[in-house]
């Protein structure tokens, strides 16, 4: 692949875009998420997050409903497995991190709910409080890219492969947060390599958030081979963009192709944002 193939669009009818890298990440210019979208541009805002999978969208002044209603327009709404033990609406995740906060979410890259049988295409984080000091920023990693830049031997190998995405090790290892009782959480194999189902171009597939072994591989071999993997994502800064957040900030990012890691730099100060996804119509296939 030479380094001008895939270039995401610039140009849309209904507004502008500036890119944040020539890969990944845009701020859209020009639209008030609070309207009613006009055809054209919900038309315009589809294809610009296919061409650039995370969507900056600033000064937007939304209620909790107008947020959920934006999230509506690209299918119906998600409901989070940890919901169940904070109440409240289902349908939104509150992201709060105080200097009482045991972690912050999303520190560490991963793909959000990966491990469901269809996890969520898309995700749309509302940032209401920044920290006061700065900092709290979100990287986002291609993982298109990710898979470009694998050895043709490596994809070979990869490709056909199926590995385990666990949602008991986020949020019962990390988290502390224990499933409904008498049930278990979301626990699903997914293709190591897949495909993304609109644009038809091959990603990675794999996490460190949820990913825990490669099926069909001793558990040495597996290990070896999911930790090369993450450190690939982790350790290769041209596969990003950063967003850095600002009050009343909407980030709306493909699920199916992006990882992302929240920055949690801004101890003891905090930040509040509320998220809500988008539940993905096919589970992620080769």
């Amino acid at each position: 692949m030479t380094p001008q193939e895939n270039l995401p669009k610039t140009n849309y009818e209904s507004f502008e875009v500036a890119p944040l890298t020539p890969h990944i990440g845009a701020e859209v210019k020009g639209i008030d998420l609070s309207a009613q979208l006009t055809n054209s541009q919900i038309r315009d805002l589809r294809q610009a997050w296919l061409d650039h999978m995370v969507l900056v969208f600033r000064d937007q002044q939304l209620t909790r409903e107008q947020h959920k209603a934006f999230g509506r327009i690209f299918g119906k709404l998600h409901v989070h497995p940890v919901n169940h033990s904070r109440g409240g609406d289902e349908e939104v995740l509150v992201v709060k991190t105080t200097k009482d906060s045991p972690y912050t979410a999303g520190d560490g890259w991963h793909t959000d709910v990966s491990c469901e049988e269809i996890p969520p295409m898309g995700s749309m984080l509302y940032i209401t409080e920044m920290p006061a000091s700065g900092g709290g920023d979100t990287m986002y990693a291609d993982m298109y890219r990710a898979y470009d830049m694998l050895s043709d031997t490596m994809k070979e190998f990869l490709s056909g492969l199926t590995a385990i995405h666990d949602g008991a090790l986020p949020y019962i290892g990390a988290y502390g947060i224990g499933a409904p009782e008498g049930q278990s959480y979301p626990k699903n194999e997914h293709p190591v390599i897949a495909t993304h189902p609109e644009t038809g171009r091959k990603l990675l597939y794999v996490n460190s958030g949820f990913t825990t072994r490669i099926k069909g591989l001793a558990p040495a071999e597996s290990r070896a081979i999911l930790d090369m993997l993450f450190k690939h994502i982790a350790e290769t800064p041209s596969l990003t963009c950063r967003v850095r957040w600002e009050e009343n900030t909407l980030t709306f990012w493909d699920n199916r192709c992006t990882q992302h890691h929240a920055v949690w730099d801004y101890y003891p100060h905090s930040r509040y944002g509320e998220r809500v996804s988008v539940l993905g119509d096919q589970r992620p296939a080769a």
